[in-house]
């Protein structure tokens, strides 16, 4: 009974049951609606539990329960004049066709864009949101303080169990390995004779009353207590277990680099949304992670990621005043570590970090995505606006004869809102048709699977997006032509306002401005990713495969020294460089692209400052300087031959400066305890070129878990079905996972990519819906003007003459367009080029051909309609009334 008094009926289904279902039947309906739920929140949850209630109540609307409608059967009247519009409506579709399929593809195109950009854009607001204690979810962030203050989401494992014990704040604390730690998450799962790849986390005994991922099999309380136990996702349990229902106590092998075990399943998890930012095939007790590693449990150890659950009203400011100098209580050489929380829901899309300051991130993408969709939507809208007040005056006689039988003016404001919704519920299901057929192609430029995450409340976003669409279309033109004076209409002398003529082509201009603005930003997006791609980055990215080695490695805290390696991996290094489409091969730790360590308490002879830099220092192998073709400036380059270990350093060129060192070449700096200067390469830019070439320092160690390996051009298949061989017989079971470095480098700028890929296909979209816009616009004034051509042509006018004086009428509109347009994408362009340490020059003819490309295009659509007005005959022209 207390489990259905905190779990309970979502109002709003209930209530819509007893709007239209007949007071006979009702609560016998409710009442058997409302058991089924409660059993079905027990069983799959309180979420699945609301929809499949809102799924039988719409099943439940069909004749033989529906109440019948006072409404409608108090006045008739109201059915009549609904039916009377939409008769008028469709008959006004087929006699204005040209009118008709211009509004409904621009309409639905627009909504396309909406649609297929708004479910990104759902998906990417909804990740990490569906945990129950949203509000309250936080993690805790560390800011390091040196030169620049670096933002980072790694803390010591005690932290959590400190936070609760000192923190009235804090309800509950958990604790999980972060991503560096341990090098990888990856290992073997064995139970039996099956054998399976998995990711892997360890994590605090609360975790599964932190956050919200739901137990299918095991006790909440109990499942993550005991070091000896594992719990497992209902898929891994499916792929391991014959009856994965009965998972539970079952034993389990895990074979990791760093530690082998056996573990018995205690619970079985839901496997993970994909609005789920965490993605984990298993997790351990933290204890597994403390045995193995006897750095783990220490205060300077960045072992861990920190989630806190506050308590109910707790002052989340207060807590990060409190939280600030923390760790510095716990150690004083943690001074220069400052920690802070953020809501954990909100780290998906706020990632990026100025000052120790959440600033934009993902949510960036989101705001511009969405500015742009909402643009394409109102281009279409403008068209629609356009055609119907330009033709108001072939509705003169309609709306004068209506209101002179008495029709009010809302009863006109209905009649072209009905219009507008029919048009717009016309365009939105082409529109769905479109996405339907679109979709598998964008799957790819997305990463995920859009139609697969629609949901009911999809149906009513999309049902709002229609509304508001009609409303925005029609409610001028509908204001508009029912404001029409009977007595004028009906005389024949109402004319068109100068405010009319000035409103339909300030829209024209709007129209165009945004075209404008799209064609500079395809251009500039598209040069800037090519200069990224072309660019000399100072070394060759070409052909190098590099792979993680899943293996057993030696490290410091297994009591050998930096500079030992494992036989087996030096065993296997020796065999993949004997093969013969293999040029080099080296390794490292990390990614030289996008996860290089930063190293911090350097100091050398002759530094003129005290102040603390923290320099680029990534830990690489024997050969790497030559895998990658870096040019040697001074020195030589890591030689297993002499004995090379973390006791000597490669400088790159702003390192040097940086120290303003003379000759550096054998001198000592003090890393590590002290450390030789072997050479000096050239600046080249590791990472993305968002951000500038640092001062970095090499270190030397044959530890590093990824290797890299330079391939002899065109012989790439054979290298990599060669390496997987090698790989499969040492690491038997473990995936072979290659990746080609320039794919890698490309995939830095994913975003970048996407928006080029997206600014074209909108800039398509908005040109054709601008064009047809005017199209419709010149085949509507070439039909009013008619006998003025016919005129003009008995005068002695050319057909060109009449193209031209047709023409002028819309080339003053784009023209203004243009000169708006260009100054607010010169601003875009620079802004967005300003996210680039390195970038192109915007140049003048960025703007010069987005100008003439819009009044080229301007001109074919008017032209089409113009040249086939000016071969009229003189005689028809003249009977045109």
């Amino acid at each position: 009974m207390n489990k259905k008094e905190n779990t309970s009926v979502p109002g709003f289904p209930l209530k819509l049951l007893r709007w239209f279902c007949k007071p006979e039947y009702l609560p016998d309906i409710e009442g058997d609606l409302v058991q089924l739920y409660y059993r079905r929140a027990e069983s799959v949850g309180r979420r699945r539990a609301h929809l499949l209630l809102i799924r039988d109540v719409l099943l439940l609307c069909r004749p033989g329960l529906v109440r019948s409608s006072d409404l409608f059967r108090r006045n008739k009247n109201i059915t009549a004049m609904l039916t009377h519009n939409l008769t008028v409506s469709f008959r006004s579709f087929a006699r204005h066709k040209t009118t008709f399929a211009i509004n409904v593809i621009g309409l639905s195109s627009g909504l396309m864009c909406v649609l297929l950009i708004g479910l990104w854009v759902q998906h990417e607001l909804a990740v990490d949101r569906f945990h129950e204690h949203d509000s309250r979810l936080y993690q805790v962030m560390n800011n390091l303080q040196f030169q620049n203050t670096l933002t980072l989401d790694i803390t010591p494992v005690p932290l959590a169990s400190a936070l609760v014990a000192e923190f009235p704040e804090v309800e509950r604390a958990v604790a999980t390995n972060n991503f560096f730690s341990w090098e990888t998450r990856d290992g073997i799962l064995s139970a039996g004779d099956k054998s399976i790849q998995g990711t892997g986390w360890h994590a605090g005994p609360d975790f599964f009353k932190v956050f919200s991922f739901r137990l299918l099999q095991g006790d909440v309380n109990r499942v993550l207590t005991d070091k000896n136990s594992i719990v497992i996702s209902e898929e891994t349990a499916r792929r391991l277990f014959p009856n994965s229902s009965d998972a539970i106590g079952k034993s389990v092998q895990w074979k990791h680099p760093l530690f082998e075990g056996t573990f018995l399943v205690s619970g079985v998890f839901e496997n993970l949304p994909a609005t789920s930012s965490a993605q984990f095939d298993f997790l351990l007790s933290m204890e597994v992670l403390l045995d193995n590693d006897r750095y783990a449990a220490k205060w300077t150890g960045d072992y861990a990621q920190t989630f806190v659950l506050l308590k109910e009203g707790a002052d989340v400011n207060q807590f990060d005043a409190k939280l600030k100098g923390f760790l510095k209580s716990k150690d004083p050489g943690l001074d220069k570590f400052s920690l802070f929380s953020q809501r954990y829901s909100e780290r998906y899309l706020h990632g990026n970090y100025v000052n120790g300051i959440p600033s934009g991130g993902r949510i960036d993408n989101v705001r511009l995505f969405s500015a742009l969709a909402l643009f394409i939507l109102l281009i279409a809208c403008v068209n629609f606006i356009n055609l119907s007040t330009a033709e108001g005056s072939l509705r003169m006689k309609e709306i004068g004869v209506k209101k002179t039988m008495g029709a009010s003016q809302w009863l006109m404001v209905h009649r072209f809102f009905v219009e507008s919704l029919v048009m717009t519920l016309i365009s939105a299901v082409v529109a769905v048709i479109l996405v339907v057929l679109i979709t598998p192609h964008l799957n790819d430029l997305v990463g995920r699977d859009l139609l697969s995450e629609i949901e009911p409340r999809h149906i009513v976003g999309l049902g709002g997006i229609v509304l508001l669409t009609a409303i925005i279309a029609g409610a001028y033109p509908a204001t508009h032509l029912s404001r029409f004076k009977p007595v004028a209409v009906l005389k024949g002398k109402l004319a068109e306002s100068r405010g009319q003529w000035t409103f339909r082509r300030s829209l024209v201009v709007f129209q165009f401005a945004l075209v404008v603005v799209f064609l500079v930003a395809v251009q500039v997006i598209h040069q800037q990713i090519e200069f990224t791609q072309t660019k000399d980055l100072g070394y060759n990215r070409y052909n190098i495969i590099s792979f993680p080695w899943k293996g057993k490695l030696y490290n410091m805290w297994n009591g050998l020294g930096e500079g030992k390696t494992n036989q087996e991996f030096e065993s296997f290094m020796a065999r993949i460089r004997d093969l013969p489409p293999v040029l080099h091969a080296t390794n490292l730790s990390g990614n030289i692209l996008d996860n290089i360590p930063g190293q911090s308490g350097i100091t050398w002879s002759g530094q003129e400052s005290e102040r603390n830099y923290v320099f680029q220092s990534p830990v690489v192998g024997f050969d790497f300087i030559e895998t990658l073709g870096i040019e040697m400036r001074e020195g030589r380059t890591f030689a297993k031959e002499r004995h090379d270990d973390y006791s000597k350093v490669i400088l790159n060129e702003s390192a040097v400066k940086l120290m303003g060192l003379r000759n550096p070449v054998g001198k000592t700096i003090d890393l590590n305890g002290g450390s030789e200067v072997v050479g000096v390469v050239r600046d080249f830019h590791y990472g993305s070129l968002h951000e500038t070439v640092q001062p970095l320092i090499f270190r030397c160690d044959p530890n590093g878990r990824t290797v890299m390996v330079k391939i002899r051009p065109g012989q790439e298949q054979q290298a990599i079905n060669e390496l997987h061989k090698v790989y499969a017989t040492f690491l038997p079971g473990y995936t072979f996972d290659a990746t080609f470095m320039d794919d890698e480098y490309l995939a830095l700028y994913a975003p970048e990519t996407s928006m080029a890929s997206l600014s074209k296909y909108l800039s398509m979209v908005a040109i054709i819906i601008s064009c047809l816009g005017l199209f419709g616009l010149a085949a509507f004034a070439a039909d009013r003007r008619m006998k003025e051509i016919s005129i003009r042509k008995v005068f002695g006018s050319t057909p060109t003459d009449i193209v031209r004086v047709l023409s002028r009428e819309f080339t003053v509109p784009v023209l203004v367009a243009i000169v708006l347009g260009l100054p607010i994408s010169f601003y875009l362009a620079k802004e967005w080029l300003s996210g680039f340490a390195e970038r192109i020059d915007l140049a003048w003819w960025h703007f010069a051909l987005a100008a003439i490309v819009a009044l080229v295009v301007s001109w074919l659509a008017v032209a089409l309609k113009t040249i086939k007005a000016a071969r009229v005959s003189v005689l028809r022209g003249l009977r045109e009334e």
